[in-house]
Formats: structure tokens, C-alpha cells, sequence
């Protein structure tokens, strides 16, 4: 008699590699620890003595970072908010649900209220408040949690940073449906806000650091409310 055939199962397909993703807890997380590092590194004052001196700072008034970043930087966040209110009503972007949509703009809400409200409670002045730089206050780090700088405070973090940094909900909200829209908001609004703190820094209205921890602020907020897993892709 001839031997029967051994029966052999079915070769298991090769299951492609997939580079590991960084997810947002974990990004949020770096992104926490690289503030942190900054803010201890003494380089705030460091950067402000670069562009201000014991006479203030030169360009505190000055028509590009006094009008177009400060003044032109908050026009151009309420016409966008008000992009966000149209997108309510009429979507800009198809497949994004509406209650998505409204999670979005709630975020966005969250930004320019709380980080406001943050400042109210400061008892950090702003950089041209200093006597270093020709005020009356004398430097305390803002983690000394209630210890006055003889100034006026109501200074950190940076409110006029979430003018861009509390757009960043469209990352989270487009990267699913429409991937390259999703990069190119969040290149633009991490550009606006880069430009927005730079202009606060050139005038002594903040160090680098106050708009650093607005843009991680923003970013936790519109993690927490808006980011769901993606899928993965073979």
C-alpha cells in the first residue's frame, strides 16, 4: 500500500511590519517634559535679555509686532472662529459629523476662556514690567505659586497665543476623513502660533516659555476633548 499524503495546513500570510505610532497620551507627555525642560533652563531670561535691555524693549511697539502680530494675529483667530461657526451650520469638510464639529468649537471655546482665566490668578508680571528692563518688578519664577514680584501680574501663561494655539482641534478632528487637510492645519496653526509668541517675546510681553505652555495647554484641552483612536493601516 502507498503512503497517504501528510496533510499540510494552509501557510499563514506574512503579516507586514508596522512602525509603531507615537499615540497622543504619549505625544501629549513628551511634549509636557520638553516644556518643563525649557522652563527650568533658565533660557526665558536668557532670550529676553537678548531683545530688551535696562531702557525696555525696542520693539514693543513697533508696527509689525505691536499691529500685525498682536493686533492682526487676534483679527485673524475670530475670523476663523468664525469659520468654525459656519462650519456648524454648513460643513467645510464632508464625513466629519456634526457633533464632532461641536466638540471642536467648544474646544477652541475652552482655549481662549481658561487660559485667560489662568492669568487672572498669576502673580507673574510681564518681562517689561521688570526692573531689568525698566519696570518696577523684580523676577520670580512663575512656579512660586502665589509670591508677588512687586509689578502687577496677570501675566502667564500667554493669552494671546491661543489667538492660534487654540485652533489645533483640526488636527484631531480632519486627520481621520481628510488626512492632508489635518497636516496642513496643524503646519499652519503651529506656524501662526510660533509667529504670535515670537511677536509677544520681540515686545517684553511674554517669555518664550508663557507661549509654550499655552500651545501645551491647547493641546491637552483639544487631545482630551476631540482625539479617537485611528486606524491602523496593514
Amino acid at each position: 500500500m502507498s503512503a497517504s499524503p501528510v496533510s499540510r495546513a494552509p501557510a499563514s500570510p506574512a503579516v507586514p511590519l508596522r512602525r509603531p505610532q507615537l499615540g497622543d497620551l504619549h505625544l501629549t507627555l513628551l511634549a509636557l517634559v520638553l516644556v518643563l525642560l525649557w522652563d527650568s533652563s533658565g533660557l526665558d531670561r536668557a532670550a529676553l535679555h537678548l531683545v530688551g535691555n535696562a531702557g525696555g524693549f525696542a520693539l514693543r511697539d513697533h508696527p509689525l509686532t505691536a499691529g500685525v502680530l498682536h493686533q492682526g494675529g487676534r483679527a485673524l483667530g475670530w475670523a476663523v472662529f468664525a469659520l468654525l461657526l459656519l462650519n456648524l451650520r454648513w460643513p467645510l469638510w464632508p464625513g466629519v459629523p456634526r457633533a464632532q464639529r461641536l466638540r471642536w468649537l467648544l474646544a477652541l471655546v475652552l482655549c481662549v476662556t481658561l487660559v485667560p482665566a489662568l492669568k487672572q490668578f498669576s502673580a507673574t508680571s510681564c518681562p517689561w514690567d521688570l526692573a531689568e528692563f525698566g519696570g518696577i518688578a523684580h523676577y520670580v519664577s512663575h512656579w512660586r505659586l502665589g509670591v508677588a514680584d512687586g509689578g502687577p501680574g496677570r501675566c502667564f501663561p500667554s493669552g494671546h497665543a491661543t489667538a492660534a494655539f487654540g485652533f489645533l482641534g483640526g488636527w484631531f478632528v480632519l486627520r481621520g476623513p481628510h488626512p492632508r487637510a489635518a497636516r496642513a492645519w496643524l503646519a499652519a496653526v503651529l506656524l501662526a502660533g510660533l509667529l504670535l509668541g515670537a511677536g509677544q517675546w520681540l515686545r517684553g510681553a511674554h517669555p518664550p516659555s508663557h507661549s509654550l505652555w499655552t500651545a501645551w495647554l491647547c493641546w491637552a484641552i483639544n487631545a482630551a476633548l476631540l482625539a479617537r483612536p485611528r486606524p491602523t493601516r496593514p
